[in-house]
């Protein structure tokens, strides 16, 4: 799926469900026209908030509410899984796959020793991730849809 350019936090949350949810604004992509070509080469469907773009796209998820949890019961009642998955699967920050880090490695000083926890790192930008305060966080925000 492609978000556009109004929904770069609703892209965090269906990555850590374990969707490649690209987010034009990443891309630097406003214009609609870029925004529904990108869409169309990349073969994603376009979720907006804006209904005529939603309209001309070939294959789009509109959604119209502005608050991220209420984004995400619209999707889940258009038939979205939004469940975490046991192993996290894509970057939250960047949308890039993530490969569980040995538990010989060292990891950087904001994330726990692999010894202690399990931990995945992005193959793209290398930011470290592990099931801590954030991802129960997120738990609970699902769990409340």
């Amino acid at each position: 799926m492609l978000l556009d350019t109004m929904l770069g936090k609703l892209a965090t949350y269906l990555r850590m469900c374990g969707y490649d949810a690209a987010y034009a604004g990443e891309r630097g992509i406003e214009a609609d026209d870029d925004v529904l070509a990108l869409a169309h080469t990349e073969g994603r469907v376009l979720v907006t908030r804006d209904r005529e773009l939603a309209a001309r796209a070939e294959r789009s998820q509109p959604l119209s509410t502005r608050e991220v949890t209420e984004q995400l019961l619209e999707l889940r009642r258009s038939g979205f899984d939004l469940e975490l998955a046991d192993e996290p699967a894509r970057c939250s920050a960047c949308n890039g796959p993530l490969e569980r880090v040995d538990r010989t490695e060292p990891t950087p000083d904001y994330a726990p020793e692999t010894h202690e926890e399990t931990v995945w790192r992005c193959r793209n930008c290398g930011q470290h991730f592990w099931k801590g305060s954030h991802w129960d966080d997120v738990a609970g925000t699902l769990d409340d849809l």
